[in-house]
């Protein structure tokens, strides 16, 4: 395992009328946005917040004055810290802000920006080297899941290491290919809701105003999903991400349905809320398990969340589920998934409980990471000036 450095943290400083905040943009799977170290935040949640908000660039459709990319996939920020219990080497908070929003959602996870975690910290040097592979333990405060997540960190010519981002591994939606990031994710049932199925059925048949009963498979192992056959709701599962968003009737059907959902799952009221996420399904066309369609909640994922993906899977080996009526066969105690999305596909290799068949202990997947780009995000002084303590910067 690594060890947690004891160097102190970098400091926030002024950059003329502006807060200037050490940040490293960080590529986790098929999302991208800033990685913070924690320690340097504000400890108010709200100031933090609005820090965050105003570095991103929200609320704004474009988030032309921040660092968002304009879109959910690219509007996530990672806040990562030592460990501060026994247990895990690091913790970390994932934050999702919406483009056009006025809040950071911290209460669900999100296993692609998971995947830069590890390189952040070893850049940072909030953890340093162990081998040429290192592993560590990292907690998600949102959820207090903990994953076990290995990197290549091979050493350079004069014997220093380094995190390795060039490799062979490929992810679908991603071009080119990286350095391998391993992800373990263990027992991770209940993430959000408390259980596997939080209405402790496999399927439930929901009212849905407009649409009627709707058969559903509401499944939490990392991610709350509410998995629906695509036909049920008028699609055919196969649309593009572009198709689905131009959809206005589809998306409303499926909002619809989700709002039913999150109350069925006892989240209450989630018209506010990233989850639950819709999962719309349909049999595999590319030699996969299952084709899905995934939304975020209102805005069609390009490929799908690595939990998604994880939690999907699950529902697959759940006989009686809407997945695994659907699904292609899956056999074995230690089965591998493959579940069809918009860009390719994505693997999971399941460990079932052999006294429990329907308990799922481990999710073993491949992602992959890169640094983009290393420097400050500037935010107003107006928003967040830490002074005293900061040091003026000449612009």
């Amino acid at each position: 395992m690594p060890a947690v450095a004891a160097s102190p943290a970098p400091e926030v400083t002024r950059r003329g009328s502006q807060t200037a905040v050490p940040c490293l943009f960080m590529r986790g799977g098929t999302s991208r946005g800033p990685f913070f170290d924690a320690r340097l935040l504000p400890e108010d949640p709200g100031l933090r917040d609005a820090v965050l908000l105003a570095a991103m660039g929200s609320p704004d459709a474009r988030q032309i004055d921040g660092v968002g990319g304009g879109h959910p996939l690219t509007s996530k920020i990672g806040l990562v810290r030592p460990a501060s219990a026994a247990g895990a080497d690091l913790e970390w908070t994932f934050a999702q802000v919406q483009p056009d929003g006025r809040t950071v959602d911290t209460s669900s996870n999100c296993g692609n920006m998971l995947a830069a975690v590890v390189p952040f910290a070893l850049e940072t040097g909030m953890i340093t080297a162990a081998g040429d592979r290192t592993t560590a333990r990292v907690l998600t405060l949102n959820t207090g899941m903990v994953a076990e997540i290995t990197v290549a960190t091979p050493a350079g010519r004069a014997g220093t290491r380094h995190v390795a981002y060039e490799g062979a591994a490929r992810v679908d939606g991603v071009p080119g290919t990286a350095s391998p990031v391993e992800i373990g994710f263990l027992d991770t049932a209940g993430s959000v809701t408390g259980s596997l199925l939080p209405t402790g059925r496999i399927r439930d048949t929901l009212d849905v105003p407009g649409l009627g009963p709707v058969d559903v498979t509401l499944i939490d192992n990392g991610q709350p999903l509410a998995i629906v056959a695509a036909g049920r709701l008028g699609a055919t599962g196969y649309e593009s991400p572009s198709e689905i968003d131009a959809d206005e009737e589809l998306r409303d059907r499926v909002e619809a349905l989700r709002l039913v959902c999150g109350e069925a799952m006892g989240l209450g009221d989630v018209s506010a809320r990233n989850y639950p996420k819709m999962t719309l399904v349909a049999p595999a066309r590319h030699g996969g398990t299952l084709s899905t369609r995934s939304l975020i909640p209102r805005v069609c994922h390009q490929s799908i969340g690595v939990l998604a993906a994880v939690t999907a899977a699950t529902a697959c080996v759940l006989e009686g589920s809407v997945a695994h009526e659907l699904a292609t066969a899956v056999r074995g105690t230690d089965p591998t998934v493959s579940v069809e999305h918009p860009s390719g596909s994505f693997d999971v290799t399941l460990a079932r409980d052999a006294a429990d068949p329907r308990r799922v202990t481990r999710s073993a997947l491949l992602r992959t990471a890169r640094l983009l780009m290393a420097g400050d995000v500037l935010v107003p002084r107006s928003v967040w000036d830490p002074a005293p303590t900061a040091q003026e910067n000449s612009a």
